[in-house]
């Protein structure tokens, strides 16, 4: 999409994240929960503490569960609008035909070098979409980076996401590439995904898009866990990465006498005697008469005799009253000038133009000669591209309401993986959940649902219970009851997470049958 400049006063928003690492191996948000006012003149970081495993450290990652932003009216840290999970939030894009900037600073730059590039977030277009992106940029980490300042040209390496517009819809998988030479940065596009996105953009539902960039230059894009495209660097982006050995010669001109005609007029060939340019080529009907009762001199329209000018009709003003016109009721038959309907003229032959014949001077299509690039490189290893130092979302949308959550960044697809297993997972879950409650027909008189959220080993436990009764009426009719007294009961947990992060789980219980 093509975006405008626009300034601060838009509602750009610059949120810096610090991040340290603690041993704990836990991610943790520093927010006062009960601090009812936040001050604007105070330090606009907060600390988000990075997850470490024994490979690598994550460099950047965030749940928004705390409101650890401050938000100036256009975004908002919040709930989900449908299958809320309890204490679970993320960032909101709120305005409508607005322009949208946030971004956050990474605890450190990630280097091109040996190690794959995993970024990864949580989308859900809430009230659908009509136009507007959900993409991100990590932003180029270079000298004249300022984040207060980020707007659409703000320089960045890559721009991955969804977006859409009227019909089109695509996933932009986007990466700017150095030229050796001159220095110029060029964006290279990825070939579109094969799959039809429509579904992830109309369905109203947590979608997880995950870009993964490996060392030997390949990548794929992920969407809920599942490759929708994949390719090389350097042979499935457009343009190429690198260029052309040789190119036309600017200087090289087609000569006066070339002769790109495939095909010419036979010279040899005469007009036949009996061809008539003359005749047109269509001709009245002479078989057809005009009907009985049609009316020539009979107007086809008239004014409307019940029409009568309104009472606050002035002519001065609006000029003489006419009554409105309305179908002749007289020309039933017809009215008006009678004319035969028009027939293809069987003699037509239209303007004589003699044959074609090849031309033997065809010298076919003309191009200039080649000469060597004076551009010319050659990349083998483009995975390498400028470090970033930064995610920033700048965004603009016809629709309210587009959800993020749950970014990362990192190097390991294991700890990608965890990451969605501990946080868009659990939102599938509950989303299927609630989708099986309202369709299944209601068998039973009470249904409970029961929401345990387990932490790790000497963490404090978060519990939370909603109960939904049902009451079913009576059902017409005597029926016997077949299970008679007998108590049927059916449990099944569903969990999802491992060992090192939480463990969240649903049970649904079943009860006896009145």
């Amino acid at each position: 999409m093509h975006f405008q400049g626009f300034s601060l006063c838009l509602g750009l928003l610059f949120i810096s994240i610090n991040a340290e690492v603690v041993d704990d191996g836990v991610e943790m948000e520093d927010f006062d929960e009960n601090s009812e006012e936040i001050d604007v003149n105070s330090e606009l970081s907060s600390e988000v503490r990075l997850l470490r495993n024994e490979l690598q450290i994550i460099p950047f990652q965030n749940t928004f569960n705390l409101l650890c932003f401050i938000f100036l009216g256009r975004w908002e840290i919040e709930g989900l609008k449908e299958n809320r999970i309890p204490g679970d939030r993320g960032l909101v894009l709120k305005s409508r035909a607005k322009h949208h900037a946030i971004s956050a600073v990474l605890a450190k730059p990630f280097i091109f070098a040996d190690k794959p590039l995993i970024v990864q977030y949580e989308v859900n277009f809430q009230d659908g979409i009509d136009c507007g992106g959900a993409y991100i940029k990590l932003l180029a980490d270079t000298d004249g980076l300022i984040l207060e300042n980020f707007y659409d040209k703000t320089s960045y390496t890559i721009m991955f996401g969804p977006d859409k517009c009227g019909e089109e819809y695509k996933l932009h998988f986007i990466f700017r590439h150095k030229h050796p030479i001159t220095g110029v940065f060029e964006e290279k596009h990825a070939k579109p995904p094969d799959v039809d996105l429509k579904t992830f953009f109309t369905d109203r539902k947590t979608h997880l898009y995950t870009l993964v960039m490996n060392p030997d230059d390949t990548f794929e894009v992920l969407i809920d866990q599942i490759v929708v495209n994949k390719g090389n660097l350097l042979n499935d982006v457009v343009p190429p990465v690198n260029p052309p050995k040789e190119i036309d010669d600017p200087d090289d001109r087609k000569p006066d006498e070339w002769d790109e005609r495939a095909k010419i007029p036979d010279s040899s060939a005469v007009k036949p005697e009996d061809w008539d340019e003359n005749e047109p080529a269509e001709i009245e009907d002479l078989s057809v008469v005009k009907p009985d009762g049609w009316l020539d001199d009979e107007p086809k329209f008239i004014p409307d005799p019940n029409a009568v000018k309104p009472d606050d009709w002035n002519e001065d003003m609006d000029g003489e009253w006419e009554a409105p016109l309305i179908s002749n009721p007289a020309c039933k038959i017809g009215c008006g000038e009678w004319k035969p309907p028009m027939i293809d003229n069987p003699k037509y032959k239209g303007i004589w133009r003699p044959p074609m014949i090849d031309n033997p001077n065809y010298q076919g299509i003309w191009s200039p000669r080649k000469i060597p690039n004076p551009d010319y490189f050659e990349d083998d290893h483009p995975f390498l591209l400028t470090s970033f130092c930064a995610l920033g979302l700048e965004l603009w949308s016809m629709t309210s309401n587009i959800y993020f959550d749950n970014f990362i960044i990192c190097s390991e697809k294991e700890v990608a993986d965890r990451w969605a297993a501990d946080g868009w997972r659990w939102k599938i879950m509950v989303a299927s959940a609630n989708e099986v409650i309202h369709m299944a027909p209601l068998k039973v008189n009470k249904c409970i649902i029961h929401t345990e959220y387990q932490g790790n080993e000497g963490e404090p436990e978060e519990k939370s219970e909603e109960e939904i009764e049902i009451t079913e009426g009576q059902e017409e009719g005597n029926k016997s009851n077949k299970s008679g007294s007998e108590d049927e009961m059916k449990e099944a947990d569903e969990s999802t997470g491992s060992g090192d992060g939480p463990v969240k789980s649903v049970r649904k219980r079943r009860v006896r049958k009145d």
